[in-house]
């Protein structure tokens, strides 16, 4: 029998990081890990803080009964709480627990919400470029994904967004810090498009959900703040996980915070919960749950990534490669450089996908800019071994010296 043909077509246009990844790891094998220089995947090479460990052996020798069994779809209560304080002191708000929804990380915790708030037909409106799987996350229920473009320095364009608005649009979904160009959307910025998403609802009767998906929230830099989205607009839901935090991605944990003014909020939340379930998460981790709620004030160490993105920059200015300096998260978002050719015929101004194609030649892995929306771009992770980033200087320079 086949399979279907939704899948059939995604698996043709299947995310360009995970083929880097694994072309990456195919290479390492080849090559070995300390010649190939792979920018691919966010996947932080960091540890996890201390804590972590200490809390993780303290659970891991308990030995109480039912510690491991099912616990409410929406999390353990006195989980959520904890995570109530937290998702508090972020975003500027008085909530408690029954506003949390713990989720399978921040990708679990979208699905649900866009289970939750999606009929057939609506539609979803994101910046671009922006993290590819949001449009199978938003098809997944039926929706569709409106994208519309970033100003020119990647900030919200919020006269586009406001232009995409319909009677459809059931949300719009932000990312700050973003992924994969490392803005930050400044608190004016998230208060005016407050204000576009209130008055569509009043000229339309139907509010769009403002959904924030926050798994870099905790990593900024140079003293730039990431704004609360719940203080800001009523009909708000936040997502964010521990993979980035706390260095946790293979753990899979996070939650859902829903705006303590949200209209009909009880039957949302409700909705949250029974997608939790039928969705098949049916709970978040429960081991993971009880540590992360020991853990809520804790992250990774910011600095390190600081170094990592200076040492990136300085390689890629020695090297002649345009970028988008990052306000937060780990990524860099390279322009590709004009490519000169002798024949005119086969001159592509900024093709990504050969200048990756090019890179990987040279053992560099990045991402190219058409998986995010956006031609004419690559995408490097630095969230790797700093003496890794330090290393591919040489390699970068000469690639981009035989590329032009």
């Amino acid at each position: 029998m086949p399979i279907a043909e939704a899948i059939k077509e995604a698996l043709g246009s299947q995310s360009m990081i995970r083929k880097m990844f694994e072309e990456g790891t195919h290479l390492k094998k080849q090559y070995g890990a300390d010649k190939v220089f792979d920018f691919s995947l966010g996947n932080p090479e960091i540890a996890p803080p201390p804590a972590f460990h200490r809390v993780f052996l303290k659970m891991a020798k308990e030995d109480k009964k039912g510690s491991h069994g099912y616990m409410p779809n929406a999390g353990y209560p006195e989980v959520r709480e904890a995570l109530a304080r937290k998702a508090s002191r972020e975003q500027g708000v008085d909530i408690d627990g029954s506003h949390i929804v713990m989720a399978v990380g921040a990708a679990g915790g979208l699905n649900v919400v866009f289970k939750s708030i999606l009929n057939p037909g609506d539609e979803v409106v994101v910046s671009r470029p922006y993290f590819m799987e949001y449009r199978s996350y938003v098809g997944n229920h039926g929706g569709r994904l409106v994208e519309v473009d970033a100003l020119p320095d990647f900030s919200l364009d919020l006269e586009a967004v406001k232009a995409r608005l319909s009677p459809k649009t059931a949300a719009v979904l932000i990312n700050s810090p973003h992924n994969p160009t490392g803005r930050i959307y400044p608190s004016g910025v998230i208060a005016e498009l407050a204000k576009i998403l209130e008055a569509h609802g009043k000229a339309c009767g139907r509010a769009p959900y403002l959904v924030s998906d926050e798994p870099y929230r905790e990593i900024a830099y140079d003293g730039v703040e990431v704004p609360p989205v719940l203080a800001a607009y009523s009909e708000s839901l936040v997502v964010n996980s521990y993979s980035k935090s706390l260095s946790l991605p293979g753990e899979r944990i996070g939650y859902v915070a829903v705006g303590p003014n949200a209209s009909d909020k009880l039957n949302l939340i409700s909705a949250l919960i029974y997608a939790t379930r039928v969705l098949g998460f049916v709970n978040a981790p429960a081991l993971m749950q009880r540590i992360v709620a020991e853990l809520i004030f804790a992250k990774v160490d910011v600095e390190i990534y600081a170094r990592r993105r200076a040492a990136f920059t300085k390689i890629l200015d020695d090297a002649g490669i345009e970028y988008a300096k990052p306000e937060g998260a780990f990524y860099l978002f390279c322009k590709v450089p004009d490519r000169k050719q002798a024949s005119p015929e086969n001159q592509v101004p900024g093709d990504d996908k050969a200048f990756a194609e090019h890179l990987k030649s040279r053992l560099i892995l990045g991402v190219p800019g058409s998986g995010f929306g956006k031609p004419g771009w690559i995408r490097f992770a630095y969230c790797v071994d700093e003496k890794l980033i330090k290393a591919s200087g040489p390699a970068f320079k000469e690639a981009v010296e035989s590329w032009k």
